[in-house]
C-alpha cells in the first residue's frame, strides 16, 4: 500500500500503520504516480481515476492540541465526521485519529467524582455510538471500497478472539484477615469456615470446560485505605493464591487508587507481584479505570509496562476508543507512537451493576451484543468480572449463573478426551509465552 501526502507526520504514519500491515507514505508526486500498484491519494487534488481518493481535513498535520469543530452525519448507517469530497465522504484518517488518541481527552474537561474522564463528556456518548466500535466498522466499509476500487488490495488478516480477565480487588472474605475480622465474617455469613470470595477453582473449571485462558489483575496495596481493601500482600493466603493462578494463567498488576500519584509506589507493588508470581510483570490494568493521559500511560511506560488494559470506562460499558482491537498508544503531547500497546475492554459487571444499575438477566443481553458486535468485525472481546461479583450469595447468584451461561451459549465445550489435548496445548502456549511473548488470546474460529 502507498500513500501519497503532501507532508508526511507521525500521526499520518501512525494511523496508516493502524489501517495497514504494509504500507508506506510518500511526498513525491512523481513515485506515487508512478505506482502501478494499490495506492491511497491523501491530499485536496485528485490526480487520476487509477487512485482512492481521500481529502484530509488537516488534523493529522497540526501540531498541538486545539478544540475541533466536529458535526457528525451518517454514512452507510454509521456515525462519521471530518466530512469531505472525495471516494468515501470524509477524512476517514483524521476520525480514527481523534478517536483512538482520545484527543477530547487532553482538551479542558470536568472530571467525574472519581477524578476521571467522564464518559458523558465524551463525543462518543454525545451522539451514541459509544456501544459501537465505530473505527472497526469504518475500516471494514473501507476495505470494502479499496476492494471495488483495487480487487487484487488483500484485508489484513484478523480473527475474533475473548479474552476474559479478572481483577482481585478483594481475594479472600476470611482467609488472611486478621482474627477478629475473620470471626466477623465467619458470624455473619454463617459459612463455617467456607470463604465466599474463593470462586477460584469454580473460575478454573469454566476455563477448561470452554478452553479459555484468562487474565489475573491483582491490587497489592501495601495498606488498606477507602479504595484499596485487599488483603496485605505479605498475606500467605494472597501470595499462595498468586503462586497458583500465575502457573497457569497470565497475571498483571492492578495498580493500588494509592500508587496513582506514586510512581515508586506502583513500581514497588509490580515488583512486589513479579517477586511473589515468579513471572516478569509487564500488563497492567488500573484500579478503578483511573488514568490521566499522557501521564498515567507515560508513568506505565517508565515503570516497564508495555501491556495496558484500561481502555474502557469504569463508569458505563462501551467502546473508550471506538476501537476493539489492540494498538499502541500515541502520545499526542509528544507527538510519536509508544511501545504501550493498550487492549481496549467493552464490558464490566460492575459497570452494569452499580452505574447502569442493571438486573442480571438485562446485563445478560449487554453483555451478548456487546459479544455479537465484536464478533461482527473480529475483534478481540475482553471482559472484566471481579471474584466477589460471581460468588454464590443470594445477591450474587443471578450473576454467577448469567456469566456461566454466556460462556456455554457461545464458546465450545471440550470433551473428556479434548481437555486432555487442551491441557498440553495450555502447556505449550503458557511455556512461549512466559520466555517472552506478553499475552495471549484464545482464537475462535
Amino acid at each position: 500500500m502507498l500513500i501519497y501526502s503532501e507532508k508526511i507526520t507521525a500521526r499520518l504514519q501512525y494511523i496508516a500503520e493502524v489501517f495497514f500491515e504494509d504500507v508506506r507514505v510518500t511526498s513525491s508526486i512523481a513515485e506515487f504516480s508512478a505506482s502501478g500498484g494499490i495506492k491511497i491519494n491523501y491530499s485536496n487534488k485528485k490526480f487520476s481515476e487509477e487512485e482512492f481518493h481521500i481529502v484530509p481535513s488537516g488534523l493529522l498535520f497540526e501540531g498541538g492540541i486545539k478544540k475541533q469543530n466536529i458535526h457528525c452525519t451518517e454514512w452507510n448507517g454509521l456515525k462519521i465526521f471530518f466530512q469531505a469530497n472525495g471516494d468515501i465522504p470524509f477524512d476517514i484518517f483524521s476520525a480514527s485519529f481523534y478517536l483512538l488518541s482520545r484527543y477530547e481527552e487532553y482538551l479542558p474537561h470536568k472530571k467525574d467524582s472519581y477524578g476521571r474522564f467522564s464518559h458523558e463528556k465524551s463525543l462518543a456518548f454525545r451522539e451514541n455510538f459509544l456501544h459501537l466500535p465505530l473505527v472497526n466498522l469504518w475500516i471494514r466499509e473501507f476495505y470494502g471500497l479499496l476492494i471495488k476500487k483495487f480487487p487484487a488490495f488483500v484485508k489484513p488478516h484478523s480473527s475474533f478472539s475473548f479474552l476474559p480477565t479478572y481483577d482481585i480487588d478483594i481475594a479472600y472474605s476470611v482467609k488472611g484477615r486478621g482474627l477478629l475480622k475473620k470471626v466477623y465474617n465467619l458470624f455473619k455469613e454463617k459459612s463455617r469456615g467456607k470463604d465466599r470470595f474463593d470462586i477460584y477453582g469454580w473460575l478454573d473449571e469454566l476455563h477448561l470446560k470452554h478452553q479459555l485462558s484468562p487474565m489475573y489483575f491483582f491490587l497489592l496495596a501495601k495498606r488498606r485505605s477507602k479504595y484499596d481493601k485487599n488483603l496485605s500482600p505479605k498475606s500467605s493466603a494472597l501470595k499462595n493464591l498468586v503462586r497458583n493462578l500465575s502457573s497457569k494463567y497470565v497475571v498483571g498488576i492492578h495498580p493500588s487508587w494509592q500508587s496513582y500519584h506514586d510512581e515508586q509506589l506502583f513500581n514497588d507493588e509490580r515488583l512486589h507481584l513479579q517477586k511473589i508470581s515468579g513471572r516478569n510483570i509487564t500488563s497492567s490494568r488500573q484500579h478503578y479505570i483511573k488514568f490521566t493521559l499522557p501521564y498515567t500511560f507515560r508513568s506505565l511506560i517508565e515503570a516497564g509496562i508495555n501491556n495496558d488494559y484500561s481502555m474502557g470506562y469504569g463508569s458505563i460499558n462501551g467502546f473508550r476508543a471506538s476501537f476493539t482491537s489492540p494498538f499502541y498508544w500515541y502520545d499526542l503531547m509528544q507527538e510519536k507512537k509508544t511501545e504501550l500497546l493498550l487492549h481496549p475492554f467493552c464490558y464490566m459487571e460492575a459497570n452494569s451493576y452499580f452505574e447502569q444499575t442493571l438486573t442480571a438477566e438485562e446485563a445478560a443481553k449487554e453483555l451478548q451484543s456487546y459479544y455479537h458486535v465484536v464478533k461482527k468485525v473480529n475483534g478481540h472481546f475482553i471482559t472484566i468480572f471481579h471474584n466477589h461479583f460471581l460468588t454464590e450469595e443470594r445477591q450474587w447468584l443471578p450473576w454467577r449463573k448469567m456469566y456461566e451461561e454466556f460462556l456455554q451459549k457461545n464458546f465450545q465445550t471440550t470433551s473428556p478426551s479434548g481437555r486432555i489435548v487442551y491441557c498440553f496445548r495450555m502447556f505449550y502456549l503458557f511455556h512461549e509465552t512466559f520466555a517472552g511473548s506478553y499475552c495471549f488470546f484464545v482464537c475462535i474460529h
